[in-house]
């Protein structure tokens, strides 16, 4: 079974975001099952990832933490939430 969590990626544009965030997520032994990245009026990054923790090394409290603190370092705003609070926020 599938643990799925839902990771957005917010900020300017810069340089190497999108590797510092799959780099860490390999490290952790999270798999990325989909992607997808734009850059809005040619300097604002948007990702939104749905990654699987089924094999992951760390806890998702540990996980979510790290990447705020990596966004941190690299000036975007990185939120994790875990797919099934996503589904109830976004319900219709």
């Amino acid at each position: 079974m599938k643990n799925k969590t839902i990771i957005t990626v917010v900020g300017k544009d810069t340089v190497g975001i999108i590797a510092k965030v799959c780099s860490y997520l390999a490290e952790k032994g999270i798999n990325i099952l989909d992607i997808s990245q734009t850059i809005v009026a040619g300097n604002y990054f948007n990702m939104m990832m749905v990654v699987d923790r089924s094999e992951a090394k760390n806890h998702f409290g540990e996980m979510s933490d790290d990447l705020e603190e990596l966004g941190k370092s690299i000036g975007v705003v990185i939120k994790c939430q875990r797919e099934e609070i996503f589904d109830m926020m976004h319900r219709v």
